[in-house]
């Protein structure tokens, strides 16, 4: 069952520009222990998205109230909040779209996240470039259309994850993580101004490794890069932290970076 506007049912008018044009933007936390990490840093989220959308936003308030409320007794569970520009306008024309749709849902936490922190992942590289798009860079909007479909080419696999790349070829994250790599004293991560989602643990770890020993780069580098890497992680709000063990045919054994931080992240 949704909370939807506040109201718990499960439809949603088929108008909705959600529905029609992915016209709205989401965010997806993990609640542990009965409660919602990285609280603040969602709404933040939602208010960038909604902003460079031109959505109007909901009041934080309220909306923080009803994620409690959808959270409350669920000790481990991924809570998501949806918003949609609402209905109205006719064709593209946002015009007559006066009240956002909220929803907000949760589903149970994926517990093979728990086994991937234990032993590690593969990741294959992916036949699925993202389209180079800085307008839209780094916000979570509900245009999943590339995910959806780099995702179908991880399940023909054995991997876990995916290195996906834009259309001119730079690294820029996995299906549905951010990715870090480390060479010596200095970790490595793409940047995210023209293709990718700007991950909350994502943001998290940066300003982590802003205050640790090791040097912190944001660049453009090809899916090769990795092949002189010591070690390589991924990440999101959910897993939170992963280590990587083969990245198509290169082998990892150092976690330094990953024990360092992988604590601070929990």
């Amino acid at each position: 069952m949704f909370l939807i506007n506040g109201t718990w049912q499960d439809t949603l008018t088929a108008y909705d520009r959600g529905i029609q044009f992915g016209d709205g933007c989401f965010t997806t936390a993990w609640v542990n222990e009965g409660d919602i990490r990285l609280f603040d840093a969602h709404i933040n989220r939602l208010t960038e998205a909604c902003g460079r959308l031109s959505i109007p936003l909901p009041d934080s308030d309220m909306l923080r109230e009803e994620m409690r409320t959808v959270a409350n007794d669920h000790q481990q569970a991924v809570l998501k909040v949806i918003i949609t520009r609402g209905a109205g306008g006719r064709g593209y024309s946002s015009e007559g779209c006066k009240t956002p749709n909220r929803l907000i849902y949760t589903s149970p936490y994926p517990e093979h996240y728990r086994q991937w922190r234990e032993q590690g992942i593969t990741l294959t590289k992916s036949s699925v470039q993202l389209g180079r798009n800085p307008l839209l860079a780094g916000l979570k909007h509900l245009n999943r259309l590339e995910q959806v479909l780099i995702r179908r080419h991880l399940d023909t696999t054995t991997a876990q994850e995916a290195l996906v790349q834009d259309s001119d070829g730079w690294l820029i994250e996995c299906c549905a993580a951010n990715l870090f790599w480390r060479k010596g004293q200095r970790i490595f991560t793409p940047r995210l101004d023209n293709a990718g989602v700007n991950g909350l643990m994502r943001q998290h770890i940066l300003a982590l490794l802003a205050e640790s020993p090791w040097q912190v780069e944001e660049v453009y580098e090809p899916v090769s890069t990795l092949e002189t890497a010591d070690e390589v992680f991924i990440c999101n709000a959910l897993m939170p932290l992963v280590p990587v063990n083969l990245a198509m045919k290169t082998h990892y054994v150092s976690r330094d970076a990953y024990c360092y931080l992988a604590p601070l992240c929990e």
